[in-house]
């Protein structure tokens, strides 16, 4: 099972290898496939997610005996006027159960940050569609591009 952590600035290096990883983010091709993290946007970044939250964002790794294998976070978003999703295993730790179990401690953190629900909103050939649904998301609208999907926590 992994632990959650906040990383430290100058850990925001796996951040940017996660997310320019090919096969990690061959999920987000609908969207532009791998984003471009660069040290220069880091301490930004930084402030925004884990310095000052301001209770509409939340950021973690998640780590096993292994290191880092991945990210969890959610973020207000005024679409959906709630609170979005956000699970990203490395490709090289997906089907060992990383996924599931840090999909589960997002859920249990925005519950005891006084969250009522999630959202996602996934790219409607993304295997993780599955994944949501066994978490207890249910689907409330898909469209040719996505699937959104909610849980009330």
């Amino acid at each position: 099972m992994p632990e959650t952590v906040i990383p430290a600035l100058e850990e925001l290096w796996f951040r940017e290898s996660l997310l320019a990883d090919e096969e990690t983010m061959a999920y987000n091709h609908a969207w532009g496939g791998t984003i471009a993290f660069p040290r220069e946007r880091w301490q930004d970044w930084y402030d925004w997610w884990i310095a000052h939250p301001e209770n509409e964002r939340y950021y973690r790794y998640l780590k096993t005996a292994q290191g880092f294998v991945g990210e969890i976070a959610y973020h207000y978003d005024p679409e959906y006027d709630g609170y979005v999703a956000d699970v990203i295993v490395l490709a090289k730790y997906r089907g060992k159960g990383y996924g599931a179990a840090g999909l589960e401690l997002l859920c249990k953190a925005a519950k005891e940050n006084g969250i009522t629900a999630l959202y996602d909103d996934i790219a409607i050939d993304n295997p993780a569609i599955a994944l949501f649904l066994k978490q207890g998301f249910r689907e409330l609208y898909r469209t040719e591009e996505k699937i959104v999907l909610k849980k009330e926590l």
